[in-house]
């Protein structure tokens, strides 16, 4: 497989992102594919292929079949621990480093439920989509934390969940493949509802601080990277015209047009583990 070419960056780009006091980068499904997370434009395969991911994910199908999607998110799960960060990933949390070193600030958004920015080095990543690696009850809300605990702020209610922590995926089989299997989820400890992946599913509505911090951000950048999403998914596709708006510099870094071109000042095409890294050297040294 032949490697993508390296992009040339323009003198003007680098110097704007090097000398930029407060930055946002907004994530989308590109920047994970390349490590190996199918989007949800992705056909699925093996025992899953059958189905539609769009149709899985959803309040109305975990509520009609909770074992069938809590089986398909133990799967995803698995299937998210087995990736790793790519270059991309970690050309954000360099940014973010060098910015901060510089006595301003980088926010990191996205609308991928991975932690494959925290495990780069990135810190404070907003997510608005929330995170697949945690849970929540459906009926009570209580957050359920990976290793069963009690989470910041709560009262204890739902410190473990019944029937194995979310982590383990309420009796999911230990190679966590669990490809095409209905499995029950977990109950949770205080109301006895299904445990659910803390997530926004399609219908539901973003977290409503992550979009105010995220909203805010995109505000008030001087640059604001748009890498890897298709900029059709709203409200996080508004975020680039709301810092275009108040005078950022709007960049995006994806291998195909997306139709936020008009938006931009700079479009950089290719994928993000050699665009972004190749920016952030042209900006602050290799």
């Amino acid at each position: 497989m032949t490697a993508a070419p390296e992009p040339e960056i323009a003198g003007e780009l680098a110097e704007a992102l090097r000398t930029a006091r407060r930055v946002v980068v907004l994530t989308g499904a590109g920047a994970s594919a390349e490590s190996g997370i199918p989007t949800f434009r992705d056909a699925l395969t093996g025992l899953w292929e059958r189905y539609d991911p769009a149709q899985l994910a959803t309040p109305e199908a975990f509520a009609a079949d909770p074992d069938l999607v809590w089986g398909w998110y133990v799967w995803r799960r698995s299937l998210v621990a087995r990736c790793r960060p790519n270059p991309g990933h970690g050309a954000i949390a360099r940014l973010q480093r060098e910015v901060g070193e510089r006595g301003g600030g980088a926010m990191v958004v996205t609308q991928n439920v991975d932690d494959l920015h925290e495990r780069a080095g990135a810190q404070d990543v907003i997510h608005l989509h929330g995170a697949i690696a945690q849970s929540r009850c459906a009926d009570c809300g209580e957050k359920v934390r990976e290793d069963g605990a009690e989470p910041a702020g709560g009262d204890g209610h739902a410190e473990r969940a019944q029937g194995g922590g979310a982590a383990q995926g309420g009796g999911a089989p230990r190679d966590g493949g669990a490809e095409g299997r209905r499995i029950p989820p977990p109950r949770c400890a205080g109301c006895g509802g299904p445990v659910r992946p803390a997530i926004v599913w399609f219908g539901e509505a973003l977290p409503q601080v992550a979009w105010r911090r995220a909203e805010e951000g995109a505000a008030n950048a001087d640059v604001l990277l748009s890498v890897g999403t298709s900029s059709t998914v709203y409200p996080a596709a508004e975020l680039p015209h709301i810092a275009r708006r108040a005078g950022a510099r709007v960049v995006q870094v994806n291998p195909s047009s997306t139709g936020l071109e008009p938006a931009v000042h700079d479009d950089l095409r290719g994928p993000a583990g050699t665009v972004l890294p190749a920016l952030v050297a042209a900006a602050f040294g290799p």
